[in-house]
């Protein structure tokens, strides 16, 4: 374990590394220009004026200079500073990250609390009432977009209810009722999607499960159906369901701009969002590699619960 722990932990570094050569690369190639993004407001600038501004955000210097100063600081955990607020992105991910993460957590358990019993129940009544309900759950939940979603959401409350959730963020330590308004309607829309994929996953993967010799041998003993399911089904059946939920949760702290953006919740998509929009090449290759390393990270940890799922699973 140890061994294949630190081939991993490589594997995601030089991952790392080529993800920061390639947004680096990229951004610069992008149309546009960071410098009359920010003097827009201004009189029409001279070439002195352009020149002066790029030699103080260090954009003028060659390439491969700009590259090895900016991953120099990354190696000391320093991601540069915003080229249009001039303050470091590390504060500005810091700052957006909580509510991200928030969201992100409370779609995914939306999404668990929903998935697992109708997927569980769907693959044990196969072919009942309660088994196609569940299908038609899911169908819905992949036919209909966020986007869509959450326009109509947020219509429907303030048309007839007269209420919109509020506007900016409490974390849920400080004030967990202005929390939990802000966020259950957004992480509700974004849970039912990711419900939608993981109970698809868990039923299809339990009925493969269900139909091992190994479960039939388990029923031969006498054990009740409960216990069946329970103790020799759901853990094997378990691992594709984990993959998808690694997966989806990496997505989800970079994946819900749409959503943060109608219902205005300044998170770490719309900051990236508006990076883009704004030509800030610093904040942008920050973003980009923060969420390169949860996925990373996140695939590393999936990776890891598969032997606790299955201890016929071994890393060398």
């Amino acid at each position: 374990m140890r061994s294949y722990l630190l081939r991993r932990v490589l594997q995601g570094l030089l991952v790392l590394w080529l993800v920061s050569f390639a947004v680096f690369s990229l951004v610069r190639i992008l149309p546009g220009d960071a410098v009359l993004m920010q003097l827009d407001q201004a009189a029409a600038p001279t070439p002195e004026t352009l020149a002066r501004a790029r030699q103080e955000l260090g954009i003028d210097r060659p390439f491969w200079e700009q590259y090895r100063t900016w991953m120099a600081g990354v190696m000391r955990g320093d991601l540069g500073n915003s080229l249009i607020t001039r303050r470091p992105v590390t504060d500005e991910l810091l700052k957006r990250i909580s509510l991200t993460s928030h969201l992100a957590v409370l779609s995914m358990a939306i999404a668990l609390l929903i998935a697992l019993p109708i997927g569980v129940l769907s693959a044990v009544r196969q072919d009942t009432t309660a088994d196609y309900v569940g299908r038609l759950f899911a169908i819905l939940g992949l036919s209909l977009p966020d986007f869509w979603l959450a326009t109509v959401a947020i219509t429907f409350l303030a048309i007839w209810v007269h209420w919109i959730p509020p506007i900016g963020f409490a974390p849920i330590w400080a004030d967990p009722a202005r929390s939990l308004s802000q966020l259950l309607i957004p992480a509700t829309i974004i849970g039912a999607r990711l419900a939608a994929v993981s109970m698809r996953m868990t039923r299809s993967s339990l009925l493969e499960v269900l139909r091992q010799d190994y479960i039939l041998t388990a029923r031969a003993k006498g054990n009740r159906e409960r216990v069946v399911i329970i103790r020799h089904a759901l853990k094997n059946a378990f691992i594709p369901v984990v993959t998808i939920i690694g997966q989806q949760f990496s997505v989800l702290l970079g994946g819900t701009v749409i959503v943060e953006f109608i219902f205005l919740q300044p998170g770490v998509g719309s900051l990236l969002l508006d990076a883009v929009l704004l030509r800030d090449y610093t904040l942008i290759q920050g973003a980009v590699l923060f969420f390169a390393a949860v996925i990373v990270t996140m695939n590393l940890l999936v990776d890891l619960s598969y032997t606790w799922l299955d201890p016929r699973i071994r890393y060398r």
